[in-house]
């Protein structure tokens, strides 16, 4: 027997009213919310250089900003979801704002490094919280109609954060200093926080995710090969792009300005990425999970031969963010193949697996740059994600099944 989750009939009918602009203002606040996070998430990658020279940190230590809140995350996602399954929605979603922006104020004002860390547990917490309870508001928040629409928007936010807030937190950090654009992050926020206030509308609990479904969900044959799929790619991900800054300083010798126009490049490419794969993955999802792998693999490859000058080194961060612009839609379309009758399930185990690999990521090419180079990191990227493509091809058909079913 397949469990699913628990609706009461108070809970049913205990639903808000939904006005168009209200619900349109509140598409807009959760939007708003995933892109602080997300920028904040990944922002140390255009700033890992000088914050750890600043507090005297080498550059693999300083991943170490982008491996804690990812373990925290894929922590707190599961364990979240079920602590607060009764808690009214709209509470939580305040509450894991005002962490995040006590977070960036935290690591703002930090005088050592070990409070920086410690900001960043916060980011962590509220990431995993934040992603487990927003991604799947929209049909709650706007008529059913539109609720296609604004789960667009919602998750637009994820390549708008490298798009716009990366490069725009990045320019921020060389003109005025690192500390000033989590200022500003901190300040974006509160006012993320206030918006929420004002337009999101009371949103008591209308399913109860059991810890039992958890575990049910995660014995699927589809849900294991969902998460092989997602570690094989986004571990080698991780583990080359939070150091792309040392790359192009290294190696490129590109300046603060141009990296900054480098990773806007990269995010744009990004956006595209996420439409392409978000549009292939529904009729071909292994060939869409094989084509990201294999052109993440061949740009990290490539890096350290064609990156040494600047125009080899752009063309491949397009070719880059395009391909991993479609990882995430990727890896949630696999998970909720797999689970199409718990998606609150599916969306928690996507976002713990994706933090947990994030994570690892980051700490494992972190260790190869503090023991080799900055380009080994690149080429044993390379091989990893070059394993996703050996892997779906080995499975074979059965892969599509496993992912999204009855498609191939």
């Amino acid at each position: 027997m397949t469990p699913t989750a628990a609706t009461t009939p108070s809970e049913r009918t205990a639903l808000p009213a939904r006005t168009p602009l209200r619900g349109r203002l509140a598409v807009l606040s959760v939007m708003l919310g995933i892109f602080s996070i997300v920028t904040t998430e990944i922002l140390p990658i255009g700033l890992l250089t000088s914050i750890g020279s600043d507090f005297a940190v080498s550059d693999g230590t300083a991943g170490l900003m982008m491996t804690v809140p990812g373990l925290l995350a894929a922590v707190s996602a599961p364990l979240v979801t079920v602590a607060t399954a009764r808690v009214d929605r709209r509470l939580m979603l305040c509450a894991f704002m005002l962490l995040l922006a006590l977070a960036d104020f935290l690591v703002a004002a930090a005088t050592d490094y070990r409070l920086v860390l410690v900001s960043r547990v916060l980011v962590g917490i509220t990431i995993g919280g934040f992603w487990s309870i927003g991604a799947g508001l929209a049909g709650r928040l706007v008529r059913p109609v539109s609720a296609a629409r604004a789960t667009a928007v919602i998750f637009s936010a994820v390549p708008l954060g490298s798009v716009l807030g990366v490069p725009a937190g990045t320019f921020i950090g060389g003109l005025a200093g690192w500390r000033t654009a989590f200022v500003v992050l901190g300040a974006l926020g509160v006012g993320v926080l206030a918006l929420m206030l004002l337009v999101v509308p009371p949103l008591p609990p209308t399913q109860v995710t059991r810890a039992s479904l958890l575990r049910a969900v995660l014995a699927r044959p589809g849900t294991r090969f969902a998460l092989l799929i997602t570690f094989l790619i986004v571990l080698p991900h991780f583990a080359t792009y939070t150091y792309v800054t040392p790359f192009l300083e290294r190696v490129t010798h590109a300046g603060p300005a141009l990296i900054t126009v480098f990773l806007l490049i990269y995010g744009a490419a990004g956006i595209v990425g996420n439409f392409v794969g978000g549009a292939l993955v529904t009729r071909r999802p292994r060939l869409a999970v094989s084509l990201a792998a294999g052109l993440i693999a061949t740009a990290t490859a490539l890096l350290p031969v064609l990156g040494r000058w600047e125009a080899g080194a752009v063309a491949l961060l397009i070719v880059w963010g395009v391909a991993y612009g479609a990882v995430p839609v990727c890896s949630q379309t696999w998970f909720a193949g797999a689970a199409p009758d718990a998606p609150e399930a599916a969306s928690v185990l996507f976002t713990a697996s994706f933090q947990a690999t994030f994570a690892l990521g980051a700490l494992t090419g972190g260790a190869v740059l503090d023991h080799m180079s900055v380009s080994a990191v690149m080429v044993l990227g390379s091989a990893v994600a070059a394993l996703v493509v050996v892997t779906v091809a080995v499975a074979g058909p059965r892969s599509g099944s496993l992912g999204v079913r009855g498609r191939r």
